[in-house]
């Protein structure tokens, strides 16, 4: 090994170490452990009260689901279409929250005797959200009522055909409204104007989630009620990246509970195929096993069997549509990691440095450019756009950082798309092949005025700097006190310095992980750094790690693991 560090494949990440707890509140907290206490204060608890309420994971208040705007109307509608025997549709989205959001509904409405069905767009031939077309099959056989989950608060045009045919359309989103609102006959979204709900950062299933509860206040269904749904809640919620705070914590801790002790055969047959076992179950879990292979179907084909998994109740159906998900899943990974190296190809050959990343291909698939221009953003720091240019036009997913409003920059070149919508920090659009350079130009324009002035470094931020003999078994129970975490609520990092690197092998398909021994001449650890591979050869004798206190369970066995963030050599 040598003391030179390698040319990294990632930006060199500043570490922060979190602020000591104020005399103040270590008083206030002292019925906690030291540490706990650090680790409560760094996520802004700094009363009993408030600790009380952040390790139980409540809300200040979990709200009646009536106050939300247009509740009171969609349930008012379902109750007639369920008397009359309307046809009702639960139109959803083709990821993961779009997926567990319409399942949910179905199941919901079943319960109630609606004559209810569902409809997932195919991504590849009819893109995000709703479309006309699909609004006029949906009306030739039949519907009378369209329910939108995770989709549709943009689609204006939609909602004047779906008048035109004389279908009642309700929206029910959780993605940020444009300017105008569609004309529809109802719409629940706790961002739109007027919307008094409290928490305003529900996902779509969790928004599903509230009319569902609405429903059943209602109209008491004898074969159904929410709770049973809350596995499909957090499953949604964690992996669309939602902020896991306020009501959403609850939710998440709440689903977790029944991820743990499964009733659904889908779901446990997914864990199975995923390698996990349902007692161990965490959030991070869910953002890095179950989600990834929930959205595999949609990404790479249509999401009919991730809705299937989650629908049905045959132990031989469900085996088999999670073994498929797995394989999509593996395949879905190789096609990430070539259509990676092809946009950061292009990135190094224009200028990595540029406030604003673009990476536009005809051979990419769909499917899996936002998950590249996650990529392009983790190692270069930068907003991305990935996008495939087809025949007439270009379809892209975009990523940010948290300097970089991504939606809103993407609202002044509304004009241009033809439909588009997201998040502060994700986001999409569609745009005809001949108006996407006006749209880089833009683009290129605005992230130079928001960032031209920043240096622009990822920060890591630690709760602690420790030793190696300070991780131990109640350190790990008090960690595990503040789940779950995840997006918004971030976990607990720690870093320990001047570690000897004992010894390191890489591991994983590329050799792009890579697993250490480390110790400080008295406590040894093994470690595992994810897609850190490129360190292997030129590792120096002595790193500074920042990581995540785990415990790794192979082969019936659990050992203490650090899982590495960030590695550095030691000064």
């Amino acid at each position: 090994m040598t003391d030179f560090a390698p040319t990294s494949k990632r930006l060199d990440r500043d570490w922060q170490i979190h602020r000591r707890i104020t005399a103040e509140a270590d008083q206030i907290l002292n019925g906690y452990p030291p540490l706990l206490r650090q680790m409560l204060f760094n996520r802004g608890v700094a009363s009993v009260e408030e600790s009380k309420t952040y390790l139980a994971a409540m809300p200040p208040q979990v709200s009646d689901p009536f106050k939300m705007m247009g509740v009171e109307a969609t349930v008012d509608r379902m109750t007639s279409a369920i008397r009359k025997g309307e046809r009702v549709i639960v139109y959803g989205d083709y990821d993961a929250d779009g997926v567990t959001a319409t399942a949910l509904m179905v199941q919901c409405l079943q319960a109630t005797g609606a004559q209810v069905s569902n409809y997932i767009p195919d991504r590849f031939e009819e893109g995000y959200g709703l479309n006309v077309e699909a609004l006029r099959k949906l009306k030739e056989a039949g519907a009378s009522v369209v329910l939108t989950v995770d989709c549709g608060i943009r689609s204006t045009v939609e909602a004047d055909e779906a008048k035109s045919l004389g279908i009642d359309l309700i929206i029910s989103d959780h993605h940020t409204p444009g300017d105008e609102l569609p004309n529809a006959f109802a719409i629940v979204n706790t961002k739109q104007p007027g919307d008094e709900y409290p928490e305003k950062q529900l996902a779509g299933v969790g928004t599903a989630f509230k009319i569902a509860c609405a429903i059943e206040q209602r109209l008491k269904p004898q074969t159904w009620t929410s709770d049973v749904a809350l596995d499909l809640v957090a499953l949604g919620t964690v992996a669309d990246l939602v902020p896991l705070t306020g009501e959403n914590r609850w939710l998440v801790r709440q689903g977790l509970n029944q991820i743990r002790n499964p009733k659904r055969q889908g779901l446990f047959s997914l864990m199975g195929a995923s390698g996990l076992k349902p007692k161990n179950v965490t959030a991070g879990d869910i953002g890095f096993m179950l989600g990834p292979r929930l959205n595999a179907a949609g990404r790479l084909d249509t999401a009919r069997e991730a809705y299937q998994l989650l629908m049905t109740t045959d132990i031989f159906e469900a085996g088999k549509l999670a073994q498929d998900l797995d394989n999509r899943n593996r395949a879905r990974q190789e096609l990430t990691r070539t259509m990676t190296e092809s946009a950061e190809t292009m990135v190094l050959a224009e200028d990595p440095n540029a406030p604003i990343l673009f990476a536009i291909h005809p051979e990419y698939n769909p499917g899996v450019v936002g998950l590249v221009a996650s990529r392009l953003t983790e190692r270069f720091y930068r907003p991305s756009i990935v996008g495939q240019r087809g025949e007439e036009f270009t379809r892209a997913s975009c990523r940010s950082i948290p300097e970089f409003h991504i939606t809103r920059a993407l609202e002044e070149c509304a004009d241009l798309f033809e439909n588009f919508g997201g998040h502060a920090a994700a986001a999409g659009f569609t745009v005809r092949n001949e108006h996407f350079p006006e749209v880089q130009q833009r683009l290129r324009g605005i992230a130079a005025r928001e960032l031209g002035t920043m240096t622009l470094r990822p920060v890591l931020l630690a709760d602690a700097e420790l030793q190696l003999s300070d991780l131990k078994i109640d350190l790990l129970n008090q960690i595990e006190m503040l789940e779950p975490t995840g997006y918004g609520n971030p976990g607990v990092q720690l870093v320990t310095r001047g570690l000897q690197v004992r010894n390191a092998k890489p591991v994983g398909a590329e050799a792009r992980h890579l697993k250490l021994t480390v110790g400080d001449g008295r406590v040894v650890y093994d470690a595992i750094a994810f897609r850190q591979g490129e360190w292997m050869g030129k590792l120096p004798a002595f790193v500074d790690l920042l990581y995540r206190f785990e415990v790794n369970e192979f082969n019936g066995q659990k050992r203490f693991q650090l899982n590495v963030r960030d590695l550095k050599p030691s000064v």
